[in-house]
């Protein structure tokens, strides 16, 4: 059973730090492409940030390049979004994807 489980998300005043963390079990998807999504209410679900496991390229959405950095922990299967200076639109559900096809929870990121 594939099991994908976001944490870290949380309330922030603008120009904070967090870091998510999304912990897989069941599979090495680490190993795949790996995806933060965010969707906010009343807006379309956006692809945030990306990691390419097989050509090592990260793709960021230009509302947070600079921003945001995704990284992984190969041994701990474990994929990470470190989000610095934080503004109010990012105020959404975060959610990691595996290969667009497993997806954990979501963990919410208010950021006021």
């Amino acid at each position: 059973h594939v099991q994908l489980v976001e944490s870290g998300g949380g309330s922030v005043q603008a120009g904070g730090s967090l870091r998510l963390s999304c912990s897989g079990s069941g599979y090495h998807f680490i190993n795949n492409c790996v995806t933060w999504f965010r969707q906010a209410p009343k807006k379309e679900r956006e692809g945030v940030a990306g990691l390419s496991t097989l050509t090592l390229t990260t793709y960021y959405a230009d509302s947070v390049k600079g921003r945001f950095t995704i990284s992984r922990d190969n041994a701990k299967n474990t994929l990470y979004l470190q989000m610095n200076s934080l503004k109010s639109e990012d105020t959404a559900l975060y959610r990691c994807s595996s290969q667009y096809t497993y997806w954990g929870q979501g963990t919410q990121v208010t950021v006021s």
